[in-house]
């Protein structure tokens, strides 16, 4: 009895003093994981406190890219969070929390992978329906409000403005495509480039639940699994798209592309 009550004491004050944080958003979506891309578990209302286990990096919410993880195991942009610092105020998530397995890979990918994305996505001066006819703009933006209305950059765009979008874009698929990596998996630049494109592409839900990802954090050689595991991804609205499996082979030349440079889980 008695190292019962200390458990429930113990675990009633942790409870009790935990640091809570009030929302200022009016209503703030908590996700999966640390961005945008990720689905929406619960909401928060401006004004309730929230407590925060930990805190990771993510998309960019208004240039913070922190993300608290909150006692509800769900994360929400630290841009919506009043805790009264611009940084972090607890411990990083590590990968056992489900933050990812490192804050310290290349949050940008290189010129190589930008040029991959761009050429792929083709260039589109005005927001116009892609093939499968979801509304895009620029190389690849897929638009969230009507118009592309959420875009900074005057229409048309021109290549300079586009490729600005694009490096806009980039970063919350690379921390997504991240976040589902654990500290065993070890990319140079290259590699990671091209799984960003990847990515980019298909969506960072498809990629979560990808036999690629599993057989990354499984230990499997990266190559091989690129080689395989790549090509799948060929179909759009159920159908065997050209350009997508051309895209597969230059996302696995780019991949196999030797270098000596680091991007994850530490960028060098």
């Amino acid at each position: 009895m008695k190292l019962f009550s200390l458990a429930l004491f113990t675990a009633l004050s942790a409870t009790s003093f935990a640091k809570t944080y009030p929302v200022t958003g009016n209503t703030v979506n908590c996700r999966s994981g640390p961005g945008t891309s990720y689905g929406v578990k619960k909401s928060y209302q401006k004004g309730q406190s929230v407590s925060i286990s930990c805190q990771t990096s993510g998309s960019s919410v208004s240039g913070n890219n922190i993300w608290d993880k909150t006692s509800d195991g769900c994360y929400v942009a630290d841009y919506y969070i009043k805790t009264g610092v611009n940084g972090y105020v607890t411990t990083k998530c590590d990968s056992t929390s489900g933050g990812g397995s490192s804050d310290s890979y290349c949050k940008k990918i290189n010129t190589a992978g930008v040029n991959l994305v761009a050429q792929w996505e083709g260039f589109v001066p005005s927001p116009k329906p892609d093939p499968i006819g979801l509304p895009t703009v620029g190389y690849g933006h897929l638009c969230q409000k009507k118009n592309c209305a959420e875009v900074k950059y005057k229409f048309p765009l021109s290549q300079t403005t586009a490729k600005q979008l694009l490096s806009d874009d980039l970063p919350k698929y690379t921390a997504c495509l991240a976040g589902y990596l654990n500290s065993k998996v070890k990319l140079n630049d290259n590699q990671l480039a091209a799984l960003t494109s990847w990515t980019f592409n298909v969506g960072c839900g498809n990629v979560k639940t990808s036999t690629l990802i599993k057989r990354l954090n499984k230990g499997d050689n990266p190559n091989t699994v690129a080689s395989q595991e790549l090509p799948n991804w060929r179909k759009a609205g159920g159908k065997v798209m050209q350009g997508l499996v051309n895209r597969r082979k230059a996302e696995i030349k780019l991949f196999k592309t030797a270098s000596s440079k680091q991007a994850y889980p530490k960028c060098q």
